[in-house]
């Protein structure tokens, strides 16, 4: 990355909508990011409408149980991917202009590691894009490092800066996905009552 493209990719961080472990977010004009460790973001372009959406999956498929609430499957890729889709589409995208760049799947997190997580989502990314044929025209996946991914949606440029994998990242990025499985719990333990 020359020294224009990391000031770019600087000043677009500063004003970029940040999405979350679980989040989508598709824009024509604001960029987006977020900072991945196992976890996979995919970008989303529609070069003739200057459409991009990107966003942030920790696992690759949760199979939806009937009369559960769907906040579980925020998580998983198999919702992640048709949620960005849908609402590029519901945008004005066309399905067969999109192209796709993902980013992550790194082992950051020691305790993911063991179940090698960053590889499962790295693979459903991958099947799902050739299934759905989307051309992937760039990534970076795996390795022990984070990443700051930040989605130019005007270009369809994105950014990402490597970050080796430190304590303070590893914490950050742990904190972050535990969050949002809490939360995923405290919405699923409402959705369990019964009301009458």
């Amino acid at each position: 990355m020359s020294n224009a493209d990391h000031l770019a990719g600087r000043e677009l961080e500063r004003i970029a909508r940040v999405i979350l472990p679980g989040a989508w977010a598709v824009e024509k004009e604001r960029p987006i990011a977020t900072l991945l460790g196992s976890c996979v973001a995919v970008a989303l372009y529609d070069p003739q409408v200057g459409l991009g959406g990107l966003n942030h999956f920790m696992l690759p498929e949760v199979s939806r149980l009937s009369g559960r609430a769907d906040v579980d499957a925020l998580l998983a890729g198999n919702y992640a991917m048709e949620a960005l889709l849908n609402a590029m589409l519901a945008r004005g995208a066309r399905k067969s202009r999109l192209v796709a760049k993902a980013f992550g799947g790194g082992m950051v997190v020691s305790s993911l590691d063991r179940s090698r997580i960053g590889q499962r989502n790295v693979e459903f990314t991958r099947e799902w894009l050739e299934r759905e044929s989307i051309p992937l025209v760039a990534s970076d996946f795996l390795g022990n490092c984070s990443r700051k991914v930040v989605l130019e949606p005007r270009s369809g440029d994105v950014f990402c800066r490597r970050a080796p994998s430190s304590l303070a990242v590893s914490r950050q990025i742990d904190s972050q996905e535990q969050a949002y499985a809490e939360r995923l719990v405290t919405e699923r333990k409402r959705s369990d009552i019964e009301l009458f």
